[in-house]
């Protein structure tokens, strides 16, 4: 909660030692103080001391009740009902929070407002508060006619009366209010089905009236009913079908009517004849009047302007709500300026349905969550966001929820977030994300969501503590908080997309927060962003591995690939891809199940998304970099679906599935799988025609090894005779193709003419002009293990030349000095004697071009690299 007199209030506490003792403040600053918590913390807080618990428990302080941000249930209000004999207004949300408020004790209720509430709650609520002065209550579709009766007969001191979404409004229930409530001067009935308007026309004592949004309302016939009402003042018939006809006739007849609201009503507005109407002091409103001069121009009473204030927040939030296409022109015009306007009011009501409808209005597309650019700068030129920011501090929950929301939409667009943040907005979010209020914490938390998204607001938020309050949040709110946890993961989650902050939030314990989170909240939203968050911090450090293990967040991750929702299973695969990439994630992720999970998954990704393809069978390249991982992929069925996967029409996803298969035919188990799966034709495309030369690389390594066996120079089947003859001859047969593919594959990288020149020329000249043609870009990337660097030098000394040729150019790939892991495998092949076998097969007069070229550039990586690595030392 942020409290603006804070600094006064602490001065009047402070000791001459310099400690602040609260308990010395006088009762009434302690009262004042009191007002300005939500009922949770007010009643939190009298629980602190004897003197508190007396001055919380002053009737005072529990005159109203906003319970609309929290989960309030019978236990709750049982609790409470001592301190509620006061109690006049309530507002909630919710029907078990509406069968709680008859637990309160609260025999002098006169205001209640709610939604979700049944016909037999609202009956028994009215039964047992008979001076009840008003009701608001809606949308509800489950409240009848039946409900609208029972208030008549039990509340005889009903003022005002708004319902909103009830299906039937019959004559009987509408003239039981005309009999039995000679009060009732303000009457609603919004976004009704069918409401019997005749019957309205016996309520002698209305003086206000909306139907906006209703249906099926005989306009010709009402029209003539209730131009005699003999009190009527005001009139709403906004988002009906009105007529012109119909609006001519109660502006010329009803002798007391002064002000008629039509804003969206496509009827009237198609009538070219119909303008603002201001005759003998009455006025006609709709989208095609200037509104915003009403309030200055039209001198009026303050029972009128309040009512017209009501009644123009509530429509232009409905409006907003129902994205009407047509709309964005008055929007701009000044629909954004009347949202600030009313969020001057006096009315508190009037300000949270503003704050509310600009938060909506924003949008262009509010399914897809897309801000308006026009929209938005149109509440920022208008000084719109310094208005929400000191809204959001107000001690009204309500208020502060809706302005919180408003703001937090806001800084979903670039523009707006950087004003928000020079504004003091990311300090106010921080504030409110620790608020227990739900709504509150969920606008707040979701605006820090919106600004992570900027890399130039995440210093900001990580400076003013943001890490540790969404850390904390995430461990404090149960699992249902659905929309807190979120937003909060997501915030997290863009922080961790950045080094620096992804190590504070690993140190403020987010890997164990998002890992309990994914463990015990299973809604969708909040499962793909704190697998997300861990995507990042897994990405970024190698602290952070270690780190995710001890709290369980490989165990998790592994469980969600078997979530039933698709972008949950591919963020998971993709955190699981990003952590294989350590030998010591690697080994855990395969002890902890991960291997057998992947497998499956990849099993029934047959026909998902490339999205979903291209993770799973990277996080399946990045397990088969370990052998035991490779067998283990290879035993459970993992090969099937890579070759699946490898003939993709996505270079993205086709290139980490050939990344796979490499590493698993370098294990002789499995070069048979891939032979009898059909590999060696899809194989062989990828390396004639990927678009990606990565993947045609890789494809072509894993060619190769499968020419090679393991580690042998022929392949060498077991089992019964017949079935090594099958074997034999299927084998011979790939081995066939697998050559004819790289020996086309090494071509393309061969000019014979450059080649022959520097074969016989010593200059340095000649040798780097073959090296242009030599590397594929991102190669440089791959790592091998001691074994296969060794199976690539045993292919130095190979019977078959294309063998030969494709190792020195892979061993070129490997040692490029640009290479990330080039020196890993230049110290490899050195110690494994390569230079004796390079220079052997550079200088042999009876290899191809290709092989000497290549081996001569090998030769000249790994002279580099040791002249750097003395040099190093």
């Amino acid at each position: 909660m942020v409290f603006k007199n804070h600094s006064v209030w602490r001065k009047v506490a402070m000791k001459d030692n310099g400690f602040v003792d609260w308990t010395s403040l006088p009762d009434d600053a302690m009262i004042q103080l009191f007002s300005l918590l939500n009922y949770h913390d007010r009643a939190n807080l009298s629980a602190t001391c004897k003197a508190w618990r007396i001055v919380g428990a002053s009737k005072c302080l529990w005159t109203s009740l906003d319970l609309r941000g929290y989960k309030f249930n019978i236990t709750m209000a049982v609790s409470l009902s001592p301190r509620c004999v006061n109690l006049q207004q309530v507002r909630f949300r919710g029907a078990e929070s509406a069968d709680a408020i008859n637990h309160l004790n609260a025999m002098n209720l006169r205001d209640i407002s709610g939604d979700s509430i049944t016909d037999d709650t609202l009956t028994m609520l009215v039964s047992r508060h008979k001076d009840l002065r008003c009701i608001q209550v809606g949308p509800d579709d489950k409240v009848t006619s039946g409900s609208i009766k029972a208030i008549a007969f039990y509340c005889p001191k009903l003022k005002q009366l708004r319902l909103s979404g009830i299906k039937d409004v019959l004559a009987d229930s509408i003239n039981a209010l005309a009999n039995y409530c000679p009060n009732l001067v303000d009457i609603g009935f919004i976004d009704c089905l069918n409401v019997d308007g005749v019957a309205l026309g016996h309520v002698l004592s209305v003086r206000f009236l909306s139907v906006a949004g209703t249906s099926n309302m005989k306009w010709d016939v009402v029209s003539h009913v209730w131009c005699k009402l003999p009190e009527l003042i005001g009139l709403d018939v906004s988002r009906t079908d009105i007529s012109s006809t119909a609006v001519s006739m109660l502006l010329s007849s009803s002798r007391s009517l002064k002000v008629l609201w039509a804003l969206n009503c496509p009827v009237l507005e198609q009538d070219i004849t119909v303008n603002t109407v201001k005759t003998e002091g009455k006025l006609l409103l709709g989208l095609f009047s200037d509104i915003r001069n009403v309030f200055s121009d039209w001198g009026c009473s303050n029972e009128i302007m309040t009512w017209l204030k009501w009644i123009l927040s509530h429509t232009l939030l409905r409006i907003a709500k129902s994205s009407p296409q047509n709309l964005d022109y008055f929007w701009l015009k000044q629909g954004v300026a009347l949202f600030l306007s009313l969020l001057q009011c006096k009315q508190e009501d009037v300000q949270e349905m503003a704050a509310s409808g600009l938060a909506t209005c924003i949008f262009a597309n509010e399914g897809n969550a897309i801000i308006d650019p026009g929209k938005a700068e149109a509440v920022v030129k208008n000084g719109g966001v310094p208005l929400l920011l000191d809204l959001a501090k107000s001690w009204q929950e309500g208020i502060q929820s809706a302005a919180t929301k408003a703001i937090s939409n806001l800084s979903a667009d670039p523009n707006a977030a950087k004003t928000v943040s020079d504004e003091g907005g990311i300090g106010i979010f921080i504030e409110l994300a620790r608020s227990k209020n739900r709504q509150v914490s969920e606008a707040a938390t979701g605006g820090l969501w919106n600004l992570s998204v900027g890399e130039e607001h995440k210093a900001a938020i990580t400076e003013a503590g943001g890490i540790r309050t969404l850390v904390d949040i995430i461990s404090e709110w149960s699992s249902d908080a659905d929309g807190v946890l979120e937003c909060s993961a997501g915030a997290l989650a863009n922080l961790a997309a950045n080094k620096k902050y992804s190590t504070e939030i690993a140190i403020a314990g987010g890997v164990q927060s998002l890992a309990t989170l994914i463990n015990n909240c299973k809604f969708r939203g909040v499962q793909e962003q704190a697998t997300r968050g861990l995507v990042n911090l897994a990405a970024h450090s190698v602290r952070n591995g270690p780190n995710a293990r001890e709290a369980g967040a490989l165990e998790a991750l592994i469980q969600l690939t078997c979530s039933p929702h698709e972008g949950v299973r591919q963020v998971a695969a993709g955190a699981l891809w990003h952590l294989s990439l350590t030998n010591v994630n690697r080994e855990a992720i395969a002890a902890a199940g991960g291997v057998e999970a992947l497998v499956t998954l990849a099993q029934s990704s047959l026909n998902a998304s490339q999205c979903l393809q291209g993770m799973v069978a990277g996080a399946l390249w990045g397990l088969s970099m370990s052998k035991a991982n490779s067998i283990a992929i290879g035993r459970e069925g993992g090969i099937p679906p890579l070759i699946v996967f490898a003939h993709s029409d996505s270079h993205d996803v086709h290139e980490v599935a050939a990344g796979a298969l490499w590493n698993l035919a370098f294990d002789h188990s499995n070069v048979f799988q891939i032979v009898e799966e059909g590999g060696i034709p899809v194989l062989a495309r990828l390396c004639s025609s990927s678009e990606s030369r990565k993947a045609s690389f890789m494809a072509a390594l894993a060619l190769a090894y499968i020419c090679c066996g393991s580690g042998n120079n022929e392949l060498a089947p077991t089992g019964t005779s017949s079935e090594n003859t099958s074997k034999s001859v299927s084998l011979d047969e790939a081995r066939t193709t697998a050559l004819k593919h790289i020996e086309a594959f090494i071509l393309t990288f061969s000019d014979p003419q450059a080649f022959a020149a520097a074969v016989v020329s010593s200059s340095r000249a000649a040798l780097d002009q073959a090296i242009e043609r030599a590397y594929i870009l991102e190669t440089g990337l791959l790592r091998c293990s001691e074994a296969e660097i060794g199976r690539f030098i045993a292919m130095l000394q190979s019977s078959s030349s294309i063998l030969k040729a494709f190792a020195a150019f892979s061993l070129l790939q490997f040692t490029d000095p640009q290479g990330q892991n080039a020196v890993y495998h230049a110290s490899l092949m050195l110690d494994a004697g390569a230079v004796k076998v390079l220079r052997a097969a550079a200088a042999s007069a009876n290899e191809p071009v290709e092989v000497k070229i290549f081996a001569k550039i090998v030769l000249k990586n790994l002279e580099y690299h040791q002249q750097e690595t003395l040099y190093l030392v």
